[in-house]
């Protein structure tokens, strides 16, 4: 397989993150109704843009208490090492997340895991957050019109201008609003209610615990020229 076709897509919050930065700020700081507008986006009646821009109108707190939260969310240790096989390989990575940029900048801006050097030639696909003193509004840039599903960030859109169209794209997520990231990969690694999802909906998917598994599936798929097929609920590929 030719590393120069192969195109990885990770999503953020519960990927990259061992847990949902936006989550982690709604349970800190906002009124419990974001809990039921949560339920109605999980029930499928609303859209997630829509649900973000409701939960985020309801959290009160100064930006030194949402950076509090912030470093306090932990980073997948194996990320690195998924950067690591991608530089080896000349494998461009990018980040799709209905997330925020504000979170997402500042944890990877940590300077213990080298992030921001190893991903100087990612592009970061995600909502926008903005403070006005103690409340926060959400925005939506990519696109500005919205999509079909209501998406806060429409990520099969983002897959296909990043990626050319005989390229193998790979995307590795935890949550339903991977689900049509899911739906338009090549290759998908998939845990926690992504990986419900493509049992329910009969995407091939390779489960996984880490990134650090993913990292090795990546490099045996990329030395071995082995782009799969998948079957479901696969075990993870042998690492080389």
């Amino acid at each position: 397989m030719s590393d120069s076709r192969v195109v990885l897509f990770l999503d953020f919050d519960g990927t990259i993150t061992v847990r949902d930065a936006t989550d982690a700020i709604l349970e800190a700081f906002a009124d419990p109704e974001w809990l039921r507008v949560e339920a109605e986006w999980v029930a499928g009646n609303i859209g997630s843009r829509e649900c973000l821009t409701t939960q985020m109108a309801l959290v009160d707190a100064s930006r030194e208490q949402i950076d509090g939260v912030l470093d306090a969310i932990a980073v997948d240790p194996g990320f690195v090492s998924l950067l690591d096989v991608c530089g080896r390989h000349r494998v461009p990575v990018h980040v799709l997340s209905d997330g925020f940029d504000y979170c997402i900048d500042r944890i990877l801006a940590r300077g213990a895991m080298g992030l921001a050097e190893r991903l100087r030639r990612a592009t970061i696909v995600s909502s926008r957050l903005r403070s006005d003193g103690s409340r926060w509004r959400a925005s939506f840039p990519h696109p500005l019109e919205g999509c079909a599903h209501g998406c806060a960030t429409c990520k099969p859109a983002a897959m296909a201008s990043l990626a050319a169209s005989d390229a193998l794209t790979i995307f590795v997520g935890d949550g339903l609003s991977d689900r049509y990231a899911a739906a338009s990969a090549g290759v998908v690694f998939a845990k926690d209610r992504l990986a419900a999802y493509c049992e329910e909906t009969s995407i091939a998917y390779a489960p996984y615990a880490t990134l650090d598994e993913v990292a090795q599936s990546v490099e045996h798929m990329i030395v071995s020229g082995v782009a799969l097929p998948l079957s479901l609920s696969m075990k993870a590929f042998p690492a080389v």
